[in-house]
């Protein structure tokens, strides 16, 4: 590795949508879903930088709840691509100390799909020292009507007073439960919006928007999106102490 960059400021959870593959392929003369192979290709390679810059918490956005408009054989190739992931990387993963949590609605998934990502977790349950987060079938609206329902019933159930009902528990009915919020966003390709992607938990995130699409986003783009951040005053809707 070229250069070497340390953080002025941790990131404890980082996020990526991996946008641009379909294009990368077809800018190639190549069929969409090759773009989603090579893609796979770079999920455990930015993983690892991630642990190289002490970031231990990656969530990546793999499968939307609207991508199901898609035709149907480049979703087919997109669920055997990531069983034939999960598949080679288990165990670098467990070596690794690495815990796999599934965010998303896994039950519309394929069943092998399903069987393969519930392999992982379960194998991968007592890991402590990192999360690799796969957002799969995920949509944020999705997500925080699920959250809404649970907290319902708690309270129809009388496990739960309205009263009591505070932001945290909001977070602890969340797919992502137990992980701290987002503090820096990637989305590669040039587009520039979340597309339905964790709205709570990137409600104080920097974000950064690459116009490298993911199946290029190697390191140099990933270093350039560290200094990015380093630049980034973090105010939290304070001020800023340097210019107030």
């Amino acid at each position: 590795m070229s250069e070497k960059v340390i953080l002025n400021k941790p990131i404890k959870h980082i996020a990526f949508i991996m946008d641009g593959n379909g294009r990368w392929a077809k800018e190639r003369g190549l069929p969409r879903h090759l773009g989603h192979k090579e893609a796979c290709n770079r999920i455990i390679e930015i993983f690892d930088y991630c642990i190289e810059f002490d970031i231990h918490i990656v969530s990546f956005y793999a499968f939307s709840t609207e991508n199901w408009k898609r035709p149907k054989a480049e979703i087919n190739h997109l669920f055997n691509y990531l069983e034939i992931f999960f598949k080679k990387e288990i165990n670098k993963l467990i070596k690794d100390g690495t815990r796999v949590m599934i965010s998303g609605d896994v039950s519309r998934l394929p069943k092998k799909t399903q069987k393969t990502i519930a392999n992982a977790i379960e194998l991968t349950k007592d890991c402590k020292n990192n999360v690799f987060n796969i957002c799969l079938n995920y949509g944020g609206k999705e997500e925080l009507t699920r959250a809404a329902k649970l907290i319902a019933k708690e309270v129809q159930e009388g496990k739960l007073k309205i009263d009591d009902i505070t932001e945290q528990t909001m977070e602890d009915h969340l797919y992502t439960a137990g992980l701290p919020n987002v503090d820096l966003l990637v989305r590669t390709s040039g587009e520039v919006r979340i597309s339905n992607f964790l709205p709570w938990q990137l409600c104080y995130a920097e974000m950064i928007f690459t116009p490298v699409k993911w199946p290029d986003f190697k390191y140099e783009p990933f270093l350039d999106c560290m200094k990015e951040f380093n630049k980034r005053n973090r105010r939290y809707g304070g001020l800023d102490n340097e210019k107030n």
